[in-house]
């Protein structure tokens, strides 16, 4: 299962050999994380690619007031890291979090350059979910900008659809951009509204 989900995820964009799909998941490291368990710590280098099996991971950074601002979350079959800690290889900005028990299939940094030399069509792979991210990224900063808390928030459930029911509302609330008092107050008066 966790292979097959994977390899269905890269399918996506590339097509691999049988011989390729088999070199590649011999580099793939299994990893079972607890709830609150954390991956990766603000300062550490990020030295893997991850993908969640099942659970639900979140990135997120805590500012000088102590305030943590979400910045990701990776639920089943989406991939997350510290970008910038893994492409430059220096400490990182972000914390990575199990918000559930979680299965991760790890791709080191070094397997994945491996990869690109053995099967060139990895760095497609990689740099259209590189893209993706960054195209992703650049759109959220627009929208934190000019939109109100409520379409930030209808972006969110497209976004995540299987997440809004079964995060803590305080996560959201901190993904969007608004303490978690204005968000209740402002999912209640949704909810009104229907």
């Amino acid at each position: 299962m966790p292979l097959e989900l994977i390899l269905d995820n890269i399918s996506k964009y590339i097509h691999l050999t049988d011989e390729e799909e088999s070199t590649f998941t011999g580099l793939l490291q299994l990893k079972q994380l607890k709830r609150k368990t954390i991956w990766l710590s603000e300062g550490e280098i990020c030295k893997y690619s991850v993908f969640v099996v099942s659970g639900c991971l979140r990135s997120y950074t805590v500012d000088k007031n102590g305030i943590e601002h979400v910045l990701d979350f990776a639920p089943p079959d989406w991939w997350i890291a510290d970008m910038y800690s893994l492409i430059t290889q220096k400490p990182g900005i972000a914390n990575i979090e199990a918000i559930e028990d979680s299965e991760l299939l790890l791709l080191s940094k070094n397997s994945q350059e491996k990869l690109y030399m053995t099967i060139p069509k990895f760095e497609r792979f990689f740099r259209i979910l590189t893209e993706k991210a960054l195209a992703a990224n650049q759109q959220r900063i627009v929208d934190n900008m000019s939109l109100t808390a409520e379409e930030r928030y209808n972006i969110f459930c497209k976004r995540y659809p299987t997440l809004i029911d079964t995060l803590p509302h305080k996560q959201i609330a901190s993904y969007i951009g608004v303490t978690p008092e204005f968000f209740s107050r402002m999912r209640s008066a949704l909810l009104r509204k229907g």
